[in-house]
């Protein structure tokens, strides 16, 4: 089978993952696979605080390129105030205002509940992560949430666009309304003036504080779920733990003009760097969604189908999962089967 697609660009932070991330995108996909995919690889430096020009490089290169395959870049809470985070900076200067988690059990690896099957859609550009904060006296800091309804229901549009192009039957919006009433309120409002036009797909809304208990005692109940920045954050690794953690679960940001693939829970693993012990199944499966956006569909299923069968059915589990396989070792199964002529 021959395929053509356009340049893509693959985006390497530095000291973080570094090995499993070259194992996995240049050898993977380079050789391995053989994805018709050009990598361009960009440094990206979160622990150097002063110089912006790593990040802006790396912008500039996902404009030329248009996709990139993302490591995870770690964000410091103890950087000073005036310090941009890097993945935030990327979504906002990119426009990449829809962030799709897809959060579902795989048969073989254990969770605490079974049969969960949730997208969560995430607006990626505003509210709480607008960056506008500032002391207005010693010991009053006053944070700013912006809630517009352009995004709002460029986001809600999104959801249900995604819900029915997936032959999904349920959208739920996540909200706070009741207490943020003029803008969570807002929020509430455009999801609700979407729906409308979407009679085919059920709607409903809950609040976020709920939907976190709903969460971990009845998953299966959820199909889509859309909601505002921060909760979108904090649900996203509440059901990527809800399936058996961060290490299985990929992510992507999608704007009119560019898409980024990544790990769902952007978790650095600064812990485990360069152990060989890191869960490298999350980063395979946004590979994936990032070869069905090139329309490369047949490759991105046999990719996905050789990883699932690698964690479920022959259960090649990491630490993180309760196994004792390496990165490389869930990576080269991966490969194995791959190699194997189709019967």
């Amino acid at each position: 089978m021959s395929y053509t697609m356009n340049v893509t660009i693959w985006l390497l932070v530095v000291l973080i993952f570094s090995f499993l991330f070259f194992v996995v995108n240049v050898d993977f996909f380079g050789r391995q696979v053989g994805a018709p995919i050009d990598f361009e690889e960009v440094t990206v430096n979160s622990a150097n605080i002063e110089d912006e020009r790593d990040i802006e490089n790396a912008i500039m290169a996902v404009r030329r390129n248009g996709i990139a395959l993302k490591g995870n870049i770690e964000t410091n809470h103890n950087h000073p105030p005036g310090y941009k985070s890097r993945n935030l900076l990327l979504r906002t200067s990119l426009d990449l205002y829809a962030n799709v988690v897809h959060c579902k059990t795989i048969p073989g690896v254990r969770s605490r509940h079974r049969d969960i099957d949730i997208v969560i859609i995430r607006e990626n550009t505003e509210g709480e992560y607008s960056n506008l904060e500032h002391e207005n006296v010693p010991g009053v800091v006053e944070c700013l949430k912006i809630i517009t309804r352009a995004n709002s229901l460029r986001i809600a549009e999104y959801a249900f666009e995604y819900a029915r192009a997936h032959g999904r039957k349920k959208v739920t919006a996540v909200h706070k309304a009741n207490i943020m009433k003029l803008g969570d309120g807002l929020f509430l409002k455009c999801c609700k003036e979407v729906a409308a036009d979407y009679p085919d797909i059920i709607y409903e809304s809950m609040i976020v504080d709920n939907t976190t208990m709903q969460l971990v005692t009845k998953p299966q109940q959820f199909d889509v779920m859309v909601m505002p920045n921060l909760y979108g954050n904090i649900v996203s690794n509440v059901c990527a733990g809800l399936v058996g953690g961060p290490g299985l679960v990929p992510g992507a940001n999608y704007g009119k003009d560019y898409a980024v693939f990544e790990t769902a829970t952007r978790n650095t693993g600064k812990s485990i760097a360069r152990k060989n012990i890191a869960n490298p199944t999350a980063m395979l499966m946004a590979s994936c969604m990032m070869l069905e956006h090139l329309k490369l569909n047949d490759l991105a299923l046999l990719v996905r189908d050789a990883v699932i069968k690698t964690i479920g059915e022959m259960k090649v589990h990491t630490p993180d999962i309760g196994g004792e396989a390496t990165s490389a070792d869930v990576v080269q199964n991966v490969v194995r089967l791959l190699q194997e002529p189709i019967p």
